[in-house]
């Protein structure tokens, strides 16, 4: 039997309950990536990994603050060696948590022709996307030893098939879905009116959706996916509205939120009774020069600062980190 798609809104009568203990908590996830040049189109080569030497001082900074990394890992990434050593050393010391990231345009095998689209890898013929997922994920489990349980496609672009093809590989927990964002004018999926909670892709309850945490936060939260909507016609408009603060969008990142606009985030989803909060940003952003988010040693900092403030105000909340053992095993109950 196959799963609906990922794509769809799923019915009210999804959203995963977790046992009670469980109670609130946030998981980071770290877009574990090759550095490449964002304004550019997509290639295969060009490349660079020299950030990976700036992951030790991270992952000793997340057991510094409580945080459990999950490091969502792509290709070029699991074939360096330096960065299997890094991480493979926390994941065996139980303070990280690897995944799956797929970056279809660097992932062999090499069948597509390079674009915008494809760089979506549900955009993909499906036996493609299974190729390139299934060479990926095996390599993960080669390079460190564990079979990784979480997934994230890349640029966020799940498919129609890919609830299968996750479920088939073990996969427990997708964190694709992006609320309150839209990529369908770029080729990809619109996340617009997914569920910010937790929930169930299919009645088996053998996949977990975690969506990556986003908010609308102001006095027209309620009408955002609505303006939104016209802001694809009137690109001007929701500028207006943040700059007014009648509404924001907030992503719980580091990269381009700042910590105020952050908590404001964090407290409209917890007033809502989320029960888990999923960060993310990605790797290159932990050296200079690789994302626009971190263009100098200052910005870098300031990620710092962002994940010590945030982690503090979480803790004063009583939110407390998770694993990904965690989320499962509350999810079963």
């Amino acid at each position: 039997m196959t799963t609906g798609s990922m794509l769809e809104v799923p019915p009210a009568g999804r959203r995963a309950r977790f046992a009670s203990g469980f109670g609130r908590r946030v998981l980071l996830t770290v877009d574990t990536e090759e550095e490449f040049d964002w304004r550019a189109p997509f290639r295969r080569e060009g490349y660079g990994l020299s950030h990976i030497d700036a992951i030790p001082r991270f992952q000793a900074f997340c057991e510094t603050i409580g945080a459990h990394p999950v490091y969502l890992i792509d290709w070029p990434v699991v074939n360096a060696a330096r960065a299997v050593e890094i991480i493979g050393d926390a994941v065996r010391r139980g303070v990280a948590d690897v995944g799956v990231q797929l970056h279809p345009w660097v992932n062999p095998p090499f069948e597509e022709e390079v674009s915008e689209r494809n760089s979506f890898a549900g955009n993909l013929p499906h036996a493609l996307e299974a190729a390139k997922f299934t060479m990926l994920r095996d390599a993960i489990e080669a390079a460190f030893g564990t079979a990784p349980l979480i997934y994230r496609a890349g640029r966020y672009g799940l498919g129609t098939h890919t609830a299968d093809l996750l479920k088939a590989a073990g996969i427990r927990i997708d964190t694709s879905v992006r609320p309150l964002f839209d990529y369908s004018p770029q080729g990809g999926p619109d996340y617009s009116n997914h569920p910010l909670a937790p929930y169930w892709v299919d009645e088996t309850r053998s996949l977990l959706e975690l969506p990556v945490s986003s908010a609308y936060w102001g006095p027209l939260r309620q009408a955002g996916p609505l303006i939104h909507r016209v802001q694809r016609h009137l690109p001007t408009v929701f500028s207006g509205f943040s700059r007014f603060n009648l509404l924001e969008r907030i992503a719980l990142t580091p990269e381009g939120v700042s910590i105020d606009e952050a908590m404001r985030g964090i407290d409209t989803l917890l007033a809502d009774d989320l029960p888990l909060l999923v960060l993310s940003f990605h790797s290159p952003t932990l050296a200079p020069g690789h994302t626009p988010y971190a263009r100098g040693e200052a910005q870098v900092e300031a990620l710092y600062a962002w994940f010590a403030a945030v982690y503090q105000a979480l803790a004063a909340r009583g939110v407390r980190t998770a694993s990904v053992a965690d989320i499962i095993a509350a999810a079963a109950d």
